[in-house]
């Protein structure tokens, strides 16, 4: 029998931190908590698997959740010594979301349950305090309003913002009691005209009206953005958390606060965090308010006015301070934490793992190896390596000229320059139509996660450290300056103020998340430098791992990117791509359009030292390293001739009229070009083709042999099917090779094999693996070809398939698994059937995705090959497999 509802408490709970996956991460890191001792308000977790029936059967409940949510409360009330629906000492509850995987804002929280005008008079009375009870209330009625009735959070800011204005006050603080009780019939009434009903005042309607909206939240629009982000499965669901409510908001007394073990932006060991006083929690993370440091280093150190919670509450800060240590020893792991102070007494209400910069996770796994709280395996398991694409962006360059506008908080490092956009959905639109853009915001909100992620950099006029803009950009790794206070913001006229200068939507400015500052127009950018703590982890991932990592290049400037990078050699350069340079291009088209062998020939003769110094030259910097280099694989498409200017060009180049040309053209055009007259199809019909590219590779190699390392090549045979076309082609090779060894009395080794991007070459392995000496797997054409979908156009239509299921992701960004990957399968073992020692590599876009690379690993593939950028995310990818198969 199913068990639906988890208690947690002082006196027991029922889970702990190892049910993520039912209890969520909050409900089980509140469990944990509990059960070591911290304070932790009692409360109860209604399970994930709650959240799965609920969608699996019409919005509905298991048929006992109702009693075993009856008997929690009553765990609670006993606990508490508060009646829920008392109006004399009522229990009031919080009710929050809570997946497995983190997804901060993303989903809908209800604060204050419990509430209606009898219980806040009973609770007024009860408490002496009718200003805290009433401003509990209308926190209360706006966020229920908002979250289950539907009625827009924007109106009841409105209404606020009248109100204080006819009171003449700045701060929500700053209202009397009487004025929030007037507030709180105005809420009352906006939910009855903007809903149709009155407010709820029957609170276990309140209470399932608040389990059924978290669970609604699941499937919002940001939650659904946010999971497609993130790689997150919607079939995990939502547990909903309810939880005895501790108040931050009833006098000087009390606080609420946001906190990080270690600083979330650089990884340094002190304790970083902000916290409002006489206020609640969503005040802090909203950026309602701009909040203060914890610390009183931080506040000197930001030149922030007011007291840290060091200074206003010494004897709190300690408990947390120690309560910081606890968690940080017990989890080995930097932690992030929600608490409220409730007339100076401390409650914990979360912990979990701290999301950080890439830099910072770096720097925090080092140190807390180097402090013996994890292993080195721990340290390079525990690095996302997608995130260490945050380390590979520009800074700017300290010498360039700048003039700063206005200064805000550095809440996310690095810099970006970009357009002005004011919405989220401007952001989206024009980063689409190629636009860099930074998105200027008031604040943001999880409805701006789009936006946010579409934008090269992030800027808030409010909002701390930890605010919504600043915890998500630090997570998609983008820029971001928060709380910037000289921003101003007309989004009718479209202007924005930075400090005293005016600026419009469309303006370009730049930001520096890691010091806060604004500036105006675009400012010259420099490349990180990699050391330190990620010289430290890339070394250890090196020891861990098994499969070499390669780089894909056919330029100069990538190899010795891909080297610094710490690539052990190039897995694909594609030599078409050489060839659309000014000076190329005509004698290429020359090759192409050429009716008879002498024609093609003279055209290659240009060619061949052109190909011959940019062989040279890879080899010369991939020194001793092994080059895989791709026949020319050109779809003839991309080189002929289309404009008259064009056509006159390669005319002339060829002798022959510019009408002559044209037919020429237009018999070469394909109706299917990708799977027409290209790869080996090129060298068996043309071989001469095949044998100016050989002779390129052996003369280069040799020339560069006589002065350094010899270089290792590896010439690859494009989409071939069969073995007979590799072995056409080896003999090809073959024959270049001799003649050049024999004209310089030098020899080199080298290995010839065949790119395997077809069905039946997978298929057919064992007999290619006969005439071939290595495989590439070619996994963008080979999910091409095996799914029968365009990568070109797949962006058309794939958003749909993955929505509904068929595809949990999009097949040419991680491979499939079950298809394309059986094929790969396939491949390796027939392959190792034909040829103990053939050597097994990925060359795709594949080759740099970690989920792909963790594949690679199960079939036990030789090496990885992706974009240079890419190489240190392989790098560390290949460590965690190898890691994770051990286990």
């Amino acid at each position: 029998m199913s068990k639906w509802v988890y208690s947690f408490g002082a006196d027991s709970c029922d889970g702990d931190a190892s049910m993520r996956n039912l209890l969520g991460g909050k409900g089980a890191n509140l469990a944990e908590m509990s059960s070591i001792g911290l304070p932790v308000p009692p409360g109860f977790t209604i399970t994930t698997e709650v959240c799965t029936y609920y969608y699996d059967h019409a919005n509905s409940y298991p048929e006992r959740l109702r009693d075993e949510v009856s008997t929690a409360l009553k765990n609670i009330e006993t606990e508490t010594g508060r009646l829920f629906g008392d109006a004399k000492n009522p229990l009031l509850l919080s009710v929050r979301s809570g997946a497995r995987a983190s997804m901060p804002g993303m989903m809908d929280t209800v604060l204050n349950l419990g509430l209606n005008d009898k219980t806040a008079a009973g609770m007024a009375t009860a408490t002496g305090d009718a200003r805290f009870v009433y401003d509990s209330y209308r926190r209360f009625i706006q966020m229920y309003g908002d979250v289950v009735m539907d009625v827009d959070h924007g109106l009841f800011e409105d209404l606020l913002d009248d109100l204080k204005m006819a009171e003449g006050v700045f701060q929500d603080t700053d209202l009397s009691a009487a004025a929030l009780q007037t507030l709180t019939e105005s809420y009352k009434q906006l939910v009855l005209e903007e809903s149709g009903e009155a407010f709820p005042q029957d609170p276990m309607e309140q209470l399932w009206g608040a389990v059924g909206a978290v669970f609604a939240s699941w499937m919002n629009n940001r939650a659904i953005t946010y999971r497609k982000l993130n790689d997150i499965p919607a079939a995990w669901g939502t547990a909903v958390n309810i939880q005895a409510m501790v108040f931050g908001n009833m006098g000087n007394d009390c606080a609420t606060g946001v906190a990080f073990t270690r600083n979330p932006s650089n990884g340094e060991n002190l304790f970083y965090g902000e916290f409002l006083v006489n206020a609640q929690g969503e005040d802090v993370v909203a950026g309602i308010r701009t909040p203060l440091p914890l610390t009183t280093r931080a506040r000197i150190d930001g030149g922030v006015d007011g007291k840290s919670l060091e200074e206003e509450m010494p004897e709190v800060f300690a408990q947390l301070d120690g309560v910081r240590t606890r968690l940080e020893n017990h989890y080995g792991d930097m932690q992030d934490l929600e608490f409220t102070v409730e007339k100076n007494k401390l409650y914990m209400l979360q912990t979990r793992a701290g999301k950080r910069t890439a830099e910072a996770a770096l720097k925090i796994a080092v140190d807390m190896a180097a402090e013996g709280l994890i292993s080195q395996e721990q340290a390079v398991a525990r690095i996302d390596p997608a995130s260490l694409d945050q380390l590979l962006h520009p800074t700017l360059d300290p010498n360039a000229e700048r003039v700063c506008l206005a200064r805000g908080l550095p809440a996310s490092p690095g810099a970006a320059s970009g357009k002005i956009a004011l919405t989220a959905d401007q952001a989206e639109a024009r980063a689409a139509s190629g636009e860099q853009v930074i998105l200027v915001r008031v604040e943001t909100s999880p409805e701006d996660i789009h936006g946010m992620h579409a934008a090269a950099g992030i800027l808030t006029a409010r909002g701390g450290m930890t605010s919504h803009a600043a915890v998500v950009a630090r997570g998609m790794g983008r820029a971001c300056v928060s709380g910037a206070g000289d921003v101003r913001i007309d989004l009718k006229s479209g202007s924005v103020h930075i400090g005293e200068t005016q600026l419009k939507d469309g303006d370009i400015i730049t930001i520096d998340g890691s010091v806060g500052e604004i500036y105006n127009g675009e400012i010259d950018k420099i490349q990180p430098q990699l050391s330190g703590s990620f010289e430290t982890v890339m070394g250890w991932a090196d020891k861990f791992r098994r499969m070499r990592v390669r780089t894909n290049a056919e330029t100069p400037a990538d190899a010795r990117t891909a080297r610094e990078f710490g690539a052990e050699g190039i897995g694909l350069c594609r030599t078409e791509h050489m060839f659309f340079d000014e000076d190329r291009i005509v004698p290429m088209r020359q090759m192409i359009m050429a009716v008879e062998e002498s024609g093609r020939k003279q055209a290659l003769d240009i060619l061949l030292p052109m190909q011959k110094r940019d062989f040279a030259e890879l080899f010369s910097i991939m020194a001793g390293l092994p080059v895989t280099i791709r026949l020319l694989d050109p779809p003839l498409h991309e080189f002929l001739p289309h404009s008259d200017e064009e056509l006159a060009e390669v005319a002339k180049a060829t002798g022959v009229s510019v009408e002559l040309a044209r037919q020429r053209a237009l018999r070469l055009k394909e109706s299917n070009p990708m799977l027409g007259h290209r790869g080996c199809r090129l060298a068996i019909t043309y071989p001469e083709i095949c044998a100016m590219q050989a002779r390129a590779i052996f003369e280069a190699a040799v020339e560069v042999a006589a002065s350094g390392p010899a270089p290792i090549p590896e010439i690859m045979v494009p989409l071939a099917g069969t073995a007979k076309e590799i072995e056409i082609c080896r003999d090809i090779i073959d024959s270049a090779a001799a003649e050049v060894f024999a004209e310089s009395g030098q020899k080199i080794d080298y290995l010839v094999g065949t790119m395997v991007e077809l069905p039946r070459a997978a298929i057919c392995a064992d007999q290619l693996g006969e005439a071939a000496e290595f495989f590439s797997f070619g996994t963008n054409d080979l999910t091409q070809t095996a799914l029968g979908i365009s990568r070109d156009d797949a962006a058309n239509f794939m958003h749909a398939y993955e929505e509904q299921g068929i595809y949990h992701t999009d097949p040419f960004v991680s491979i499939d698994v079950e298809g394309v990957g059986e094929l790969v399968k396939m491949g390796v073992e027939g392959g190792r059937k034909a040829r103990a020692d053939i050597k097994l590599g990925i060359c795709g876009e594949h080759g740099g995705d970690p989920k792909s690379i963790h594949f690679c690993e199960t079939v036990a593939l030789d090496y990885v090959s992706c974009s240079p950028f890419r190489v240190p995310i392989a790098r560390l990818a290949a460590a965690q497999a190898a890691l994770a198969k051990k286990d």
